[in-house]
């Protein structure tokens, strides 16, 4: 990892009521000038509307940055939520932590 790339790994559910919380831990580094942020949801059991609004927030901040951002996801159903909702196209997706170091994913 470099001084550019910060890891966000999330456990649990993101849903309307932690969704402050993930926006905070996903901002934080891009507010103290990371610009690639790889957000690990491989713990993550369950994500809704909120917290894609948050990655895609994340996204849009960091594009303009000219950064990144992946995200790793081995969850068969929140995969399956990124492309029902055609974010598959919009994001980065690997499954694993090392796909995302490795291929150059970080920085794609």
């Amino acid at each position: 990892m470099d001084d550019e790339t910060h890891v966000v790994a999330v456990t649990g559910e993101i849903d309307l009521f932690t969704a402050p919380e993930f926006k905070q831990r996903v901002s934080a580094p891009i507010d103290a000038g990371r610009t690639h942020v790889i957000v690990d949801l491989t713990e993550t059991s369950f994500i809704d509307s909120s917290s894609l609004g948050v990655l895609i927030g994340a996204h849009r901040r960091l594009r303009r940055l000219e950064g990144s951002l992946v995200i790793v996801c081995s969850n068969d159903a929140i995969v399956k939520t990124f492309r029902i909702t055609g974010l598959d196209s919009v994001f980065t997706i690997v499954s694993t932590l090392d796909e995302a170091f490795d291929g150059n994913a970080v920085g794609a």
